[in-house]
């Protein structure tokens, strides 16, 4: 079971982030992992009318610092009787000190409470879309008024065999890694394991336009032989994933495949409502090392489409354009 080691959680000291918190305490906990939650300040520009960096300008900005880690300190004060964890504020601009944050000291998870109660309405350009893109660390964002465990728990897995080879290495790790987790969660709360993979025929609708000299039982075959191919692939991962020893211990949760014909955008998201899924756990880019590269446009599609909780996941080697 993959267990996380040093958790941040990010909280808005204006609002009662007390989900995330409590997701990232109990989560916290039950991997024996280090725990930090933060704040995030605004950096004050004081503008024209009164010099910046002056006794005034300097000491303003030290009482709303002070501020706000006593309002942050509040939040968190009825969890310290569970578990030990630091606290405190960073000034900037979140996503930007957040990802820092994660950079110093190496965070192996991120959890935040999603931005508003209509937040995928919103989510593109959001501060939460900069955290799912620039991250290099798993982002957990949980949706408001998130239930205290999940019953269902989908994994979304890109099993395409038609991307370069250096991608295709890259997205079977990457969807190793969102395997790995999900099970993680699902054991840990105990719920309902869902696995989905999407496939298409390329070209079928052309074929069956008329333009190609093909009769429909040519075409029938040809997207028969694609499903099974899809089919195959799908048990294999899963195969490959369930040789690990621990995952024939008693209990560990059996997945339930989904193949669905169709585009990942529009089928995932259809999915997840049919399943009623609480949490989604998916890669969000399969590509690393390539600067102004952070998010396929699929995974953001999908995420635009869901309401629920979501764990995003980057592949091994990601670099974020963020800097200390």
């Amino acid at each position: 079971m993959r267990r996380f080691k040093n958790i941040l959680c990010v909280v808005s000291v204006t609002s009662h982030d007390h989900d995330a918190i409590e997701r990232a305490v109990t989560l916290a906990r039950r991997n024996h992992a280090r725990l930090t939650i933060v704040g995030v300040m605004e950096r004050i520009s004081l503008g024209m009318g009164m010099p910046d960096g002056g006794p005034i300008s300097s000491q303003l900005r030290s009482v709303m610092f002070e501020s706000c880690q006593e309002s942050l300190e509040l939040l968190v004060a009825p969890y310290r009787a569970r578990i030990d964890f630091d606290a405190r504020v960073l000034v900037g601009v979140q996503f930007i000190e957040v990802i820092r944050e994660v950079l110093r000291s190496g965070n192996d998870l991120l959890i935040k409470a999603a931005e508003n109660p209509d937040w995928l309405d919103r989510l593109l350009g959001s501060e939460d879309m900069h955290l799912l893109r620039k991250c290099p660390c798993p982002v957990w964002l949980i949706k408001p008024s998130s239930p205290k465990s999940y019953r269902r728990i989908l994994a979304a897995v890109d099993l395409g065999s038609t991307y370069p080879k250096e991608e295709t290495e890259a997205r079977s790790a990457l969807n190793r890694h969102v395997f790995e987790l999900a099970v993680s969660l699902a054991l840990t709360e105990n719920a309902e394991l869902h696995v989905v993979h999407a496939w298409e025929a390329m070209g079928e609708s052309a074929m069956r336009s008329g333009l190609m000299r093909m009769g429909a039982a040519q075409v029938d075959a040809y997207v028969e032989e694609v499903r099974q191919i899809s089919m195959a692939s799908l048990r294999k991962f899963l195969h490959e994933c369930s040789d690990d020893p621990d995952r024939r211990l008693p209990g560990h949760p059996k997945p339930v495949e989904h193949l669905i014909k169709g585009s990942a955008r529009k089928v995932i998201p259809a999915l997840v409502r049919s399943v009623k899924a609480e949490l989604v756990v998916m890669g969000t880019v399969a590509r690393t090392g390539i600067p102004g590269y952070f998010m396929g446009s699929t995974a953001e599609l999908v995420l635009s489409q869901i309401d629920c909780a979501v764990l995003a996941v980057k592949p091994s080697g990601f670099v974020t354009p963020v800097v200390l």
